[in-house]
């Protein structure tokens, strides 16, 4: 199971997560002109047949069409983000970014453009819109099996947890979500070592019920009722990861 951060399941209960969009999209002409461009060449001709093979040719030939104009754009964004020596501008190319990074049909030319390793070098800026959209777009690039290879292989859980401490809700939120998606047999005792497991257990007891919502999940889907009871133990005693400041 792959997540997101509008949908939870704790104690076998659905739960719904704020459904604003948790990467800020600061430049949404882009987005819309996009879309405009791709709609341009008008609705799709009548067909001859209703047949399930004639509508899934005519959906495949769609795609075809529309697979070097989704290349071609993402490709301008990477370059203006290289070329352009504005931090504003530079934002507004990662929000779009990390959007496009939701849709499974643009990952393939994220890999070829190198976005996943864009969005890993964000997390060493000292600018927090770089790092919460670089977080953001690592999280939808998580549920990606080729993109979750890049992260692995690029040191991104290090990079990630470092961020258990940021501020931001969203950053953290961001943070939790793409450890999970990250966890695999080879994974899961670096993401569910002492120290991360007490800052779930903290966060668990935050106010914000997106954030307590999203740390039960981890530790119901990701630990061992074992390693969950040793933690509170640790905390009962020397609190290893209680310097984590809860996100504003």
């Amino acid at each position: 199971m792959r997540y997101s951060l509008n949908h939870a399941k704790v104690n076998g209960e659905h739960i719904f997560t704020d459904k604003q969009v948790l990467i800020k999209q600061r430049n949404k002409y882009l987005l819309a002109q996009f879309f405009r461009t791709l709609m341009s060449r008008g609705p799709i001709r009548e067909m001859k047949t209703t047949s399930e093979s004639a509508m899934n040719g005519q959906m495949k030939r769609n795609e075809s069409a529309e697979a070097p104009e989704r290349f071609e754009y993402l490709q301008t964004l990477v370059t203006e983000f290289q070329d352009t020596d504005s931090e504003e501008a530079k934002e507004q190319v990662l929000a779009n970014l990390a959007n496009f990074a939701y849709d499974p049909k643009n990952m393939e030319y994220l890999r070829e453009l190198q976005v996943p390793d864009l969005f890993l070098d964000m997390l060493t800026e000292e600018n927090e819109n770089f790092v919460e959209f670089g977080m953001g777009g690592l999280c939808n690039l998580s549920m990606d099996p080729g993109c979750r290879d890049i992260i692995l292989e690029n040191d991104g859980i290090s990079l990630i947890t470092n961020h258990l401490s940021n501020r931001r809700e969203e950053t953290v939120l961001s943070a939790v979500t793409t450890l999970m998606n990250l966890t695999t047999p080879a994974t899961c005792s670096q993401i569910t070592e002492p120290g991360i497991v007490q800052c779930m257990l903290r966060f668990s007891l935050a106010e914000s019920p997106r954030l307590r919502n999203l740390a039960s999940v981890f530790l119901q889907d990701c630990c061992s009722q074992e390693q969950v009871r040793q933690a509170e133990l640790q905390m009962q005693g020397v609190q290893t990861a209680i310097g984590i400041p809860l996100p504003e």
